[in-house]
């Protein structure tokens, strides 16, 4: 299959249908800076109609979704992780070319969605309440119950995984779902959609409407007829979507920025953290909330590991994605021209390039390719340290012990993921508990996306939690029936 067979038709899913808008927008490939399809763009008008396709799916009046056991749930979750492992190839190439990203991180994408929708699919008729001891003429009990409709606002550097986090979830725990993909990149979420009408999803379970975030997003975000909504973005645009869904008392999942540290000591395995801090900062050009963005090195061993990471991003390669080099461009222009005046105002206050990637022989011209670089000699206070760049660029700071260490991980406003590089047991729980993020590596960092680990920050990084069961339960609504039967 080629990618021009693969690209899904500017449509919108809406109610089961395929809708065309009277305005598309065009799709620009970052590798290339140049049109790669087109999507439908619509407005509030088409908002409607997917809520309202969603209600009346919800509700029983479009299909059977309110006949469905949780059993019966988990048994379509599973048929459709299937149908995403046969189509993976396809939709690795629509991630590849429509993200930017490297062709092996984009078939990892793809196989994570897949076990999104495995995990649920187990999930699904596992979600228990409780009985409460209350009085003796009482029986009490729990009920876990679906809020309803969902809106799902989701980021474009992670298209395919995030649909799966959210859409699979949203799913299993018995809800519908009004799902709005970002603009810059959308093509797999679409092709995603097909496959699930085609695996027999009652109509208006799952709508997908496209297009601007000013229009499409801010409509679905302030609408009165969703009853949970999860978004992931940016700080700025997280505090505009959950003051739109508070005017309608909206529950919100917010998974926002991070400017997460690894903190190496130097009795660590040195050549394993080293390599876990390269593939942490690289992973998708750096566009990834919960990059290693910061590196804290501990006195003893501060010049060995600066002298083994500068050889290591020396040979780093931006490329176009289907090249599969170790790094790829960023999404689009303003992107780039954002981190370029960001990285020249940091020079221009006098800190220093260690060590940087270059591009690879051939690479397109038009791409919007940023080189991966660290940077040292940097003020505690310095901008680059405390907002997220949203690149592959790495901090360097020193410690000289664990009160340092922790004092400088936790002097952002962000707290979304952490990794800890030491032999010590001791230290290695003393620095977890201290350290404020929502999730702690240690000696290790990411664990593969690990799809069963609850994922969320604290601060600036937003709040609630996805993945694994509390991302399942974070689906649901608790009811307490109280029952006095004398």
């Amino acid at each position: 299959m080629t990618l021009n067979d693969a690209l899904p038709p500017p449509r919108a899913l809406i109610g089961g249908d395929w809708v065309a808008t009277p305005q598309t927008l065009s799709v620009e490939a970052p590798a290339r800076g140049e049109s790669l399809a087109t999507i439908a763009r619509c407005e509030a008008e088409h908002v409607d109609c997917a809520v309202a396709a969603a209600r009346q799916a919800f509700d029983g009046e479009l299909g059977d979704w309110q006949a469905w056991t949780a059993r019966r749930r988990g048994e379509w979750l599973e048929t459709f992780a299937r149908a995403i492992e046969a189509d993976a190839e396809a939709l690795a190439m629509l991630e590849c070319a429509d993200t930017g990203k490297p062709m092996r991180q984009a078939r990892g994408d793809i196989t994570a969605c897949a076990r999104y929708f495995h995990f649920y699919a187990g999930a699904a008729d596992k979600l228990h309440g409780e009985t409460i001891p209350f009085a003796a003429d009482y029986a009490v009990m729990t009920l876990r119950e679906p809020f309803g409709v969902c809106a799902q606002i989701t980021p474009w550097n992670y298209p395919a995984q995030i649909f799966g986090r959210c859409v699979a979830a949203a799913l299993a725990a018995g809800n519908t779902v009004v799902l709005k993909p970002a603009e810059d990149a959308c093509l797999s979420v679409l092709r995603l959609a097909h496959l699930a009408v085609d695996c027999g999803l009652p109509p208006g379970v799952l709508n997908v409407v496209t297009g601007l975030g000013s229009e499409a997003g801010a409509a679905l975000a302030a609408h009165p007829g969703i009853q949970h909504l999860s978004f992931t973005g940016s700080p700025a645009t997280g505090t505009r979507v959950t003051q739109a869904a508070a005017v309608h008392h909206v529950p919100v999942t917010l998974e926002l920025g991070g400017k997460s540290p690894q903190v190496v000591f130097a009795d660590a395995d040195l050549d394993s953290a080293l390599d876990a801090v390269v593939r942490g900062i690289i992973q998708n050009a750096g566009q990834t909330c919960s990059a290693g963005s910061r590196l804290l090195v501990e006195d003893a061993c501060h010049d060995t590991v600066l002298a083994r990471l500068a050889e290591r991003f020396a040979a780093l390669r931006c490329d176009a994605g289907e090249r599969d080099p170790d790094c790829g461009p960023l999404i689009n222009a303003r992107q780039r021209e954002q981190l370029e005046r960001r990285l020249d105002a940091a020079h221009a206050d006098g800190i220093r390039t260690l060590a940087q990637g270059q591009l690879a022989e051939g690479a397109p011209a038009g791409g919007h390719f940023v080189v991966p670089r660290v940077l040292v000699d940097i003020p505690d206070d310095h901008a680059v340290l405390h907002e997220e760049l949203f690149g592959p660029v790495l901090a360097v700071q020193r410690f000289s012990d664990e009160a340092e260490a922790v004092r400088l991980a936790n002097a952002t406003e962000y707290g979304l993921c952490a990794g800890i590089w030491t032999r010590d047991g001791a230290r290695q729980l003393r620095l977890a508990k201290r350290i404020r993020s929502g999730q702690v590596f240690i000696n290790d960092y990411g664990a593969a996306g690990g799809v069963e680990l609850p994922f969320g920050g604290v601060g600036r990084s937003g709040h609630g939690r996805e993945k694994g069961f509390e991302g399942l339960r974070s689906f649901t609504q608790i009811k307490t029936v109280a029952l006095r039967h004398g």
